[in-house]
């Protein structure tokens, strides 16, 4: 975050030099990434460790039951962290007061927002498990065909299909979406779609994708000010909620006063006010599943290079 913090690491990795230890490497985490986002993929195995202020740590511990906290291993410390607002504020400074004092964790309200918000959430599970990578293995080559056929990186596309199915194609739900991409017999049959039988698995991820494409292509392709990441996320959003529903989100955020064009702290807000958590939810987890298979594909591809050499 700062060179303070790339001094200090490289001051234990001298010492763990040493002993002989591996040292310590850090990458800078994804643009849309938060700490929480980081924290919750810690607590599902997807990634090995990350470095955090303590105060959040120490909170999402109470959360992700599989998170330690590692004080030991500080790369940085003597900081000091406060909330702060313009002085000679008496009306704000008294509404924070009150504010802070009926809803922080002990209260009433506080307890039902911690509980609603976070203990109760569906987390994120790791998509590279045993089971799990098995699936992936079987499914991969037809996605990869289909991410070629219709434009789209196949690891964003198997991320879409675990959100949905956790890849597997025997899933049913209440509401008669079928299969891997959890798609509707009458959204396939859509002449935009226009593919039958999706028990198939083969024809479930060829009519999931090309939906998808049809999404993007409609409602996102000619969108100048809205960068290729962003019209996936969008596109996801879309597939979940309805293409006129996130549309109709977009110009609430103009009015709200945020970037119509960025999903992340800017529509998702939007949408978890008039339409609830749920797409804000499928979105978020979709990323980092994309993440999760991308990091592995870029962890498999360094080792075949090493095993060539």
């Amino acid at each position: 975050r700062s060179s303070s913090y790339y001094e200090h690491l490289q001051t234990l990795n001298q010492t763990f030099a040493k002993e002989k230890r591996k040292k310590i490497v850090l990458k800078p985490a994804e643009k849309y990434l938060e700490d929480a986002d980081l924290m919750e993929m810690v607590n599902s195995s997807i990634l090995p460790r990350i470095v955090v202020d303590l105060h959040k740590a120490a909170f999402w511990a109470n959360i992700y039951k599989n998170l330690i906290v590692r004080e030991d291993l500080s790369i940085h410390s003597g900081g000091q962290i406060a909330w702060a607002f313009r002085k000679n504020s008496p009306q704000l400074k008294k509404i924070v007061n009150q504010f802070v004092k009926g809803h922080r964790q002990g209260t009433l309200l506080g307890n039902i927002i911690l509980n609603r918000y976070f203990k109760n959430n569906q987390w994120i599970t790791n998509p590279n498990r045993k089971a799990e990578r098995e699936r992936f293995e079987q499914t991969v080559k037809l996605f990869k065909e289909n991410g070629k056929q219709y434009n789209f990186d196949y690891l964003m596309l198997m991320a879409l299909a675990f959100q949905e199915s956790q890849l597997d194609q025997k899933k049913r739900s209440p509401a008669g979406a079928i299969g891997i991409m959890q798609l509707l017999k009458s959204t396939a049959a859509d002449p935009n779609v226009g593919i039958t039988e999706i028990e198939k698995i083969e024809n479930n991820i060829n009519a999931g994708t090309k939906y998808l494409r049809f999404i993007y292509d409609n409602y996102y392709a000619d969108k100048q000010n809205m960068d290729n990441l962003n019209k996936m996320l969008f596109s996801f959003a879309s597939y979940n909620a309805g293409p006129r529903k996130i549309s109709k989100m977009r110009a609430l955020t103009k009015k709200m006063g945020l970037d119509k064009n960025v999903w992340f702290a800017n529509v998702e807000v939007a949408a978890a006010k008039r339409i609830g958590r749920e797409t804000v939810q499928y979105v978020s987890n979709i990323y980092k599943y994309y993440i999760a298979y991308r990091l592995t594909h870029e962890h498999l591809t360094a080792k075949q290079k090493v095993i060539k050499k």
